[in-house]
């Protein structure tokens, strides 16, 4: 039940794009056709789902101020330590965090270059630019803020790998609803009577808000 409570609100009550407003940039720009959307959230959920793994880990044992740091049971050797002397996730997460992220996209960016030329170009920049995707930032930097009550020998583990694995798997899905959804309105959009000065990214950002509006309404599937 925790994981449908976990995913639901990932994908619906707490979705990046429409509630969150992360990642509004390719949300904006990859949206116009459904194929691209399409491509364009699986290589994000694809990079969501690997960094929310990678980082859980690399927070587990490089940032966080426990036990379980290898920086702490390093300097143990040598003195009289304690964790919260290696309290690293505020200084290096954001450093960490990206590179680990480029790093996978990479990694798909040179998939979908072998597999699927038509889908590369069409992507363009949107797809390197991935790395600095904020959603994908986020999903990270929320799962390691969610990974514990509080720091400390003892302290209950709030988020486990599965978890925060499944979390990024969902805020993928999210995501891709989201771009589906944008991209279906906006290729109806173009068979519309638009006005002139609202075509465009005008009216793109004016159906985005209603988006939004309309995801209020699944406010109360998931308890706080």
């Amino acid at each position: 039940m925790e994981f449908v409570t976990l995913i639901v609100s990932a994908i619906l009550v707490k979705n990046f794009v429409l509630a969150r407003f992360l990642g509004l940039c390719p949300f904006i720009g990859v949206s116009k056709k459904t194929d691209t959307a399409l491509g364009m959230g699986m290589a994000v959920t694809f990079v969501m789902t690997m960094a929310s793994a990678v980082t859980w880990l690399l927070h587990l044992l490089l940032l966080a101020p426990y036990k379980t740091n290898i920086l702490y049971q390093i300097a143990r050797l040598f003195g009289d330590y304690k964790p919260e002397q290696f309290n690293l996730f505020p200084i290096l997460k954001t450093l960490i965090f990206i590179l680990t992220i480029a790093a996978l996209v990479q990694f798909v960016e040179m998939f979908i270059r072998k597999s699927s030329k038509a889908l590369y170009d069409s992507l363009g920049i949107y797809l390197p630019l991935i790395t600095t995707n904020c959603a994908v930032l986020g999903v990270a930097v929320l799962n390691a803020q969610t990974f514990w009550g509080n720091y400390g020998e003892g302290a209950p583990l709030q988020l486990s790998f599965l978890k925060a694995t499944v979390q990024g798997f969902a805020a993928g899905l999210g995501f891709t609803l989201a771009m589906l959804l944008m991209a279906g309105i906006r290729e109806r959009l173009e068979i519309a009577a638009v006005p002139k000065p609202l075509r465009g990214a005008p009216i793109a950002f004016v159906c985005t808000s209603m988006m939004a509006l309309a995801f209020t309404g699944f406010a109360g599937l998931v308890a706080e």
